[in-house]
């Protein structure tokens, strides 16, 4: 996927994240828990798309910054945030426009399983990080691709293509799918530590009808859609 392809379905895109399963009551909620007390933190949503991230962190006291490679989100993100979320268009596979060791934290939801090379990002993540500050960011969990597709390749990096519809708009995605000990390597080596690794349940929040049925009867309580990591820069 090239940087700017969220550009044909954009405004179709964030109102089906606006109320979705996956993302309002289960990927969103669990990013928010993951950083924790945000008040005071200089954070960067890397890929912040139309900013609903953004948005609930900064309304936990956080001081947001934010870049997307799609400029209709990151219009969208400007109309959502207001002038006080500096917002820019930037490709995360492409040097970043900030200096070294400027943000508390870097949050990235749903981003890297989009590229197929993660080495430089990760390093360009690592650098614009304070000393010990966090990447907390989510992923497609690497064992959905062989529950469904168990004739599929669970150890090779290879990519695929999912068609899906956003608020009636039709759409593809096309993802890398890494196996767990590609994810780690790639970490480490970027200078990252693993500080803790996350399977969460949905919000308890979460509307009953947009459950499903083995989570809304009590018989589950999480299903496995992503993976979450909060990592520590070393």
């Amino acid at each position: 996927m090239k940087a700017d392809h969220y550009d044909e379905f954009a405004a179709s895109y964030d109102a089906e994240n606006a109320g979705s399963l996956l993302n309002a009551w289960y990927e969103r909620p669990a990013m928010v828990r993951l950083a924790g007390d945000v008040r005071g933190r200089k954070i960067l949503d890397a890929g912040c798309g139309s900013g609903p991230l953004s948005g609930e962190l900064r309304d936990r006291g956080a001081d947001m910054t934010g870049f997307d490679g799609s400029p209709a989100m990151i219009e969208l993100a400007r109309r959502r945030l207001g002038d006080d979320v500096p917002l820019t268009v930037a490709d995360l596979g492409e040097p970043l426009p900030y200096a070294d060791h400027t943000f508390d934290d870097v949050v990235s939801s749903l981003v890297l399983h989009y590229l197929e090379d993660w080495d430089s990002p990760l390093t360009e993540l690592r650098r614009v990080l304070k000393p010990g500050g966090r990447l907390i960011l989510s992923v497609n969990h690497p064992l959905v691709r062989p529950f469904l597709f168990p004739e599929e390749n669970y150890f090779a990096v290879r990519q695929f293509s999912e068609e899906y519809e956003f608020a009636g708009q039709p759409g593809t995605l096309t993802f890398w799918h890494r196996p767990l000990h590609a994810m780690t390597d790639a970490f480490a080596a970027a200078g990252f530590s693993i500080a803790s690794m996350a399977e969460p349940a949905p919000s308890p929040d979460t509307p009953p009808e947009l459950l499903p049925p083995r989570i809304a009867s009590g018989e589950r309580t999480a299903f496995v859609s992503f993976l979450f990591f909060v990592l520590e820069a070393r």
